[in-house]
């Protein structure tokens, strides 16, 4: 007798594009029952929904793109805590094992929080004008910080079209800046109490390293310096040159998990494994012309620095938002290795270049008591829905 298999179920859920990044998009009401609380069942259901872990490395049979940018899910719920609107929880999901990383955010997905929000009417009515921005207060609950969405709003719907560009994304769309206020909190944003360490990575090299916690925790080291199987980098590496050396990401996870170890992160070198989303590692390096993977040439009198950034293992094809926010920060304390990059002394934004083109980022941070504070970190990025309506996935999931 040939067995019986149950049939899918549907969830409501909402595809989108958020800065440089797209996932999954879910009202926590929505979810089964199970997957309403943080557990195995949330974490199977997600894996499920992205089509992780797949060997093949494709997310063939999910709604994952195959890539850290595109393999993320979100779950927004009705904020309770005092003058916020809405709560935001981020997974990143991994793609060839069965694993999803809840330790940070996504700045990216960020742009596109608030529109989701508002047309899950999680947002109240009253705070959203009919012309104008909404001002939708944003509790990052992975982090557990406060970001501010202002989405454009015409006739009191959500204006999605625009002529706003992102470089990393096809087509224009309107403007969504994003403020993260107080990103570092409570504490040193610098966990070795040093705008720069020396970091020593056994077999690889001992690097000038500047270790932040602002945004999501990010490890900068100077791109001349990285010169590992007699291959040097310069900082304006597209993702080719990289993701196709197995030897370089081997190298750039290793400097990863030494990092992280310096961090205080983790409390052993094997913890990292398991730890995939953060910190984040990425190499700077003075102003240089290069030709972005679009085809576009980015001229050295354009920029400020150059930055390249790894996440879940591989080059980025632009930058992660939470990362762009450790860069804003870092660019604005002068004497880290981000600020000497970009020339050095008080600034209060920079360019920068990456691969897909470029991004300003812009900082308010002060020195108070001999230690220094982020205020608050400003950037601009796009959001769109994409599809909408419901995702299935096995009931024996």
């Amino acid at each position: 007798m040939s067995k019986t298999f149950p049939p899918q179920i549907k969830i409501p859920a909402t595809y989108m594009r958020g800065g440089t990044s797209k996932g999954v998009f879910f009202n926590l009401t929505d979810l089964p029952k199970e997957a309403q609380v943080p557990g195995p069942a949330r974490d199977a259901l997600l894996l499920r929904v992205i089509g992780s872990p797949d060997p093949y490395g494709k997310h063939t049979d999910g709604m994952g793109g195959a890539t850290s940018s595109t393999s993320k899910t979100v779950i927004l719920s009705k904020s309770e805590m005092a003058g916020h609107d809405v709560n935001y929880l981020f997974g990143q999901v991994s793609i060839d094992k069965p694993f999803i990383d809840w330790s940070g955010n996504c700045g990216n997905l960020t742009a596109a929080v608030g529109s989701f929000a508002i047309n899950s009417g999680l947002v109240d009515a009253e705070r959203i004008p009919e012309n104008g921005h909404a001002e939708v207060r944003i509790w990052q609950a992975n982090i557990e910080k406060t970001i501010i969405a202002h989405v454009p709003i015409t006739n009191g719907q959500v204006q999605e079209t625009g002529n706003f560009i992102l470089d990393g994304v096809t087509f224009p769309a309107a403007e969504v800046q994003v403020d993260f206020i107080d990103p570092a909190g409570e504490g040193s944003m610098f966990p070795t109490g040093n705008l720069v360490d020396e970091l020593e990575v056994p077999g690889i090299g001992t690097f000038k390293a500047t270790m932040i916690t602002a945004g999501i925790p990010t490890i900068f080291l100077n791109a001349d310096e990285i010169n590992f199987n007699g291959k040097t980098y310069n900082g304006t590496e597209l993702q080719e040159a990289i993701n196709s050396d197995a030897d370089a990401l081997i190298m750039f996870e290793t400097i990863r998990a030494y990092g992280a170890l310096k961090m205080g992160l983790i409390e052993s070198l094997e913890e990292a494994a398991d730890r995939q989303h953060t910190p984040k590692v990425a190499f700077v390096a003075k102003p240089a012309d290069y030709v972005s993977s679009s085809g576009k040439n980015i001229s050295s009198s354009d920029i400020d620095l150059n930055v390249r950034a790894l996440s879940m293992g591989k080059l980025h094809h632009a930058m992660m938002g939470t990362a762009a926010v450790a860069i804003a920060t870092a660019s604005t304390i002068p004497g880290t290795v981000v600020n000497l990059a970009a020339g050095g002394g008080d600034r209060q934004s920079v360019v920068f270049g990456h691969p897909s083109g470029t991004l300003k980022v812009g900082a308010e941070t002060e020195l108070k008591n001999d230690q220094w504070i982020a205020k608050k970190v400003f950037m601009s990025r796009s959001a769109r829905v994409l599809m909408e309506g419901w995702v299935r996935v096995p009931a024996d999931n």
